[in-house]
């Protein structure tokens, strides 16, 4: 077995490897004046090749298709550890492609098996062509918190959608978990604070599988000090961080933001490579 990897997830691809005690194999990348895009796999591959990419953009897609091809002569795992176009896993509208349905067909083709980290909707997995296991990094977003050394934090979700994610990380610790419940105070005007808690001197810790424009987060944050935080934090599996979200959350009054290396960051706090190593030992 050895690994292989596109241009944007070669940190954590080398991580994988390490754990699994094999090779990472180097993949040469350019592109051509009218922006196609060309790569090469370096070395020579065994039987099994792991490929690891996340899609966070076209460019990244289209690589990970053609890394797919270039090792068409192996057995081939791939990884994905963040997903893009996850998020349009229906119609939401007439006219519109199920995109998720689109990407995951897509990347299907040349692998046995497929795996994604904290997938944004789980039903995504019937739209691959091949074995597909999700894996979650709630326990290791719990192991980090633990780290902290927080008091007594509060673990809470955005919303009602999040809150078996948070529940998953607050029974790493002992901690209270709840969410975010949402209040219409007027056509323009809503109210947002924990259902069950008082978060009033408590250290909170928001949580989330993504972390895009930050927006919704930075208006609960200023929200959860006027109700009497004594800080507010926020942890994700995947930060994506569109649109000036890191400057935005920390302006917002977050005192750290921290995600994973699905999207290698300089605020990756924590590795997927652990669990995603373990997986590939069982496909």
């Amino acid at each position: 077995m050895k690994v292989v990897c596109t241009e944007k997830s070669q940190i954590l691809a080398v991580r994988i490897a390490d754990h699994l005690g094999v090779q990472a194999v180097e993949t040469r990348f350019s592109q051509f004046p009218d922006g196609e895009l060309y790569l090469q796999v370096a070395g020579p591959l065994d039987d099994e090749t792991v490929i690891v990419g996340s899609v966070t953009d076209n460019d990244a897609f289209i690589q990970l298709m053609l890394l797919i091809d270039a090792c068409e002569a192996t057995t081939n795992t791939l990884v994905i550890p963040y997903m893009g176009y996850a998020r349009q896993d229906k119609k939401f509208r007439d006219g519109e492609p199920v995109s998720a349905r689109v990407a995951a067909r897509a990347l299907s083709r040349g692998v046995s098996d497929v795996i994604t980290v904290n997938i944004h909707e789980k039903e995504i997995a019937r739209y691959f062509d091949a074995a597909a296991h999700d894996l979650s990094l709630a326990a290791d977003v719990g192991e980090y918190i633990k780290g902290r050394g927080f008091a007594d934090p509060l673990i809470l979700a955005p919303d009602s959608g999040a809150a078996d994610f948070a529940m998953e990380i607050a029974s790493e610790g002992g901690w209270q978990a709840d969410y975010l419940k949402k209040t219409r105070l007027s056509g323009e005007e809503v109210r947002m604070e924990p259902k069950t808690f008082d978060v009033k001197g408590r250290e909170v810790v928001i949580v989330d599988d993504i972390i895009s424009t930050g927006g919704t987060l930075a208006t609960a944050t200023k929200m959860l000090y006027d109700q009497g935080a004594y800080a507010v934090h926020a942890a994700c599996v995947h930060g994506v961080f569109t649109g000036g979200a890191y400057v935005r959350l920390r302006a917002a009054g977050v005192k750290s933001l921290v995600c994973s290396d699905t999207i290698e960051r300089a605020c990756s706090a924590f590795t997927a490579a652990n669990r995603i190593a373990e997986a590939l030992k069982k496909c």
